[in-house]
């Protein structure tokens, strides 16, 4: 595995770039070296943030500098040796998720619009979006927002000119040619076309990746990961007041 640059990206950061487009290979390549690292610890490095394209190292310099006359350097060097020692071969684990979404006007707040701007009616917007199967690439924004792609160009738009100061949690948007949902109510400006009943994010609980019960094995607070393959199913307003997430099966089969 080579990266195609590696460059400081602040005074104690350090970015691998292993590509320049939002792709699902390099994007697993991004995350087969961040679970390297993550498995190969060191006590210099004080943070690992992956994105679609990019890993970035911040790293303790001082502590570096006692033992190595340049930080920087000898990070370059660090990671390097982790990048040739990855498997090219390696892959990541993937989860196939199933994700229930109404669309109903009441919760579709740019529904609408997007459909007229795109010269579609509004079930044809909904039928292409859980047409598609859409992976995780980055977690980012809000603790667990997942950055998701790639929708169909039929439905894609611009993020808002005026964001709202508030969307719901559970708000599924879309903005330029991905789509996420708001694990939090927070300000956003994606254009909203439904929600889920399912929550995102369980601050310091494990959540459910299989049904109700059950807790997954990283006891993680947050449902989506990079690298999950999520796909949407339209459900009922009645169905989503209904919704009993104790019983629903989340793992697609």
């Amino acid at each position: 595995m080579k990266a195609l640059s590696i460059y400081p990206a602040s005074e104690n950061a350090l970015t691998v770039c292993l590509g320049d487009k939002m792709d699902a290979a390099i994007n697993d390549r991004v995350f087969i070296l961040f679970q390297y690292l993550q498995r190969h610890p060191n006590p210099f490095w004080k943070d690992l943030i992956p994105a679609y394209c990019t890993l970035t190292i911040v790293y303790d310099v001082d502590s570096i500098r006692k033992h190595h006359p340049s930080a920087c350097a000898w990070l370059r060097n660090e990671v390097e040796r982790a990048l040739y020692e990855c498997e090219e071969n390696e892959t990541l684990p993937v989860r196939k998720l199933h994700i229930p979404v109404c669309y109903d006007s009441e919760f579709g707040l740019d529904l609408k619009s997007l459909a007229k701007t795109n010269k579609l009616s509004v079930d044809q917007v909904i039928e292409l979006h859980t047409q598609q199967t859409y992976r995780v690439y980055m977690l980012g924004f809000l603790p667990g927002f997942a950055y998701m792609g790639i929708v169909n160009n039929k439905i894609s738009a611009p993020r808002l000119s005026a964001p709202r100061k508030h969307v719901p949690a559970g708000s599924v948007g879309i903005a330029g040619n991905q789509t996420g949902i708001y694990p939090l109510d927070s300000p956003g400006g994606w254009n909203i076309i439904g929600r889920t009943p399912l929550q995102l994010f369980t601050p310091m609980i494990s959540v459910n990746t299989d049904h109700g019960s059950d807790k997954n094995s990283e006891g993680t607070p947050v449902l989506l990961q990079p690298g999950d393959e999520v796909t949407f199913f339209p459900i009922t307003k009645e169905a989503f007041d209904s919704f009993d997430v104790q019983n629903f099966n989340l793992l697609s089969t």
